[in-house]
């Protein structure tokens, strides 16, 4: 899973926290947790709590997007072989599929491949009827990946709001109230299109606290954010969007455009939504790869947030404290959180919060975490479970005491936001490709 293992796993720290970040990445694929969640017994139908008679359906067919849909819709075709009639997904990790069309989008902003493979999405949700039960593929990324411009808003103008918001330091719940109000398909519209059929949603929460709305933008859940929300968003991070957009936000807040439907909405009568995987699934799969290999392990959160570099230093006073006095854990330790971080972007670099966090964590280290391993230390590692952090090909880094020997290019880098250029000539950076899933972050310290 990741490119270049061997020669990243230079000490014995530095191979379990590799092993930590594959074993929770691999714990969320779609393979996994959908064969966990769902279940075909004749012709009961069952996902999760809930249970669905095939016998009352004329078709079922599966739509959806995000970095793991494709793989959420080879799951359900395992499970559901020819019983799928059809159905379209938009994502940026093809696979191949029997009977489920792929479509391929671009993230984290979005694009006119995305722009055409949405719009196939919504032609079978106009098409689907009363005797229609849609599985709904939603997973992280989704909101990039199935851009749906609404009214007069060209893909270009939601390309650079988005770029706006991304760098902003906004957090996702701020961006995708925006996001929402700029598509045909979030913010429970897709819910809308769809009815009368009965939609099942199978969801890879990639969102602190798994807020529905929010988990690529909501397409089948209900909205409570509203128009006005989202220019205050824009208003707050003092982000220009072009005229095409806050024309359409003002538009809206006079009624002239209607809201996004919320929870009062008929609509979502004949509407489920279930969570099959979050960021705890990940946790949970780290936390165990530790303990079998010695180490006691510690979920501190799994709703990190916050600007990425604040978030470092305190992961390490947190391992520092553990190897000075055993409080929380003792030690040899894994510490292990999630959630999302962000970075408010003021340079012009590369990079993304897993690569910030690593390179402030590494700068942190109260004594240079011990270069000899037989000493003691402290390694960090973090990625984007999706292989994706910010706009780049890394997943994340890895840092430990040796990574920082110049204290001022490092702190530069962090200035500019250019800590990948760093971190690639420190063999800092983690590589993996698409991963197959999207669980948010997953951080590692492991404390000898």
């Amino acid at each position: 899973m990741i490119s270049d293992r061997d020669r990243l796993a230079s000490t014995e720290a530095r191979e379990v926290a590799l092993a930590c970040l594959e074993a929770g990445i691999e714990a969320g694929h779609p393979r996994t947790v959908v064969r966990d969640a769902v279940a075909l017994e004749g012709e009961i139908l069952r996902i999760a709590d809930a249970t669905y008679d095939l016998s009352e359906y004329d078709e079922i067919v599966v739509l959806g997007g995000g970095n793991a849909a494709a793989h959420v819709a080879v799951a359900l075709e395992t499970i559901l072989g020819e019983l799928i009639d059809g159905g379209v997904v938009v994502t940026d990790d093809p696979v191949e599929t029997e009977r489920v069309t792929v479509r391929e989008g671009d993230h984290p902003v979005p694009s006119e491949r995305g722009v055409d493979g949405t719009r196939d999405v919504l032609e079978a949700a106009d098409a689907a009827t009363d005797g229609t039960l849609v599985l709904a593929a939603i997973t992280g990324g989704g909101s990039a990946l199935m851009p749906a411009p609404a009214g007069d808003v060209s893909l270009e103008a939601l390309q650079t709001t988005t770029d706006a918001l991304l760098a902003s330091g906004a957090d996702i719940h701020e961006i995708n109230a925006v996001r929402k109000h700029l598509s045909a398909l979030k913010g429970g519209r897709l819910a809308r299109r769809a009815a009368p059929a009965t939609v099942a949603s199978l969801i890879l929460s990639d969102v602190v606290g798994n807020d529905l709305s929010v988990i690529a933008s909501g397409p089948v859940a209900p909205d409570e954010s509203t128009f006005d929300d989202a220019l205050r968003v824009l208003e707050r991070y003092g982000i220009d969007a072009p005229d095409a957009v806050t024309d359409h936000l003002e538009r809206g807040t006079t009624g002239e455009i209607a809201e996004t439907p919320g929870s009062d909405d008929p609509v979502f009568d004949s509407v489920s939504n279930h969570i099959v995987a979050d960021g705890m699934t990940v946790l949970e799969a780290a936390r165990d790869a530790a303990a079998e290999r010695g180490y006691e392990p510690l979920v501190l959160s799994s709703r990190v947030r916050g600007e990425a570099r604040d978030a470092a230093t305190t992961h390490v006073a947190i391992a520092e404290e553990a190897r000075a006095t055993g409080t929380p854990v003792s030690t040899p330790a894994v510490l292990l959180s999630g959630g999302e971080t962000t970075v408010t972007v003021r340079g012009d670099g590369a990079g993304g919060p897993n690569q910030e966090f690593a390179t402030s964590a590494a700068l942190a280290l109260e004594d240079g975490g011990g270069e000899n391993e037989n000493e003691g230390g402290i390694t960090i590692a973090a990625v984007d479970t999706d292989g994706i952090d910010g706009a780049t090909d890394a997943a994340g880094a890895v840092v430990d005491g040796t990574t920082v020997e110049d204290t001022a290019a490092a702190r530069e880098a962090l200035a500019e936001n250019d800590v990948y250029p760093y971190l690639e000539s420190r063999n800092g950076l983690i590589l993996t490709g698409p991963t197959g899933t999207n669980l948010n972050d997953l951080r590692v310290l492991v404390v000898r």
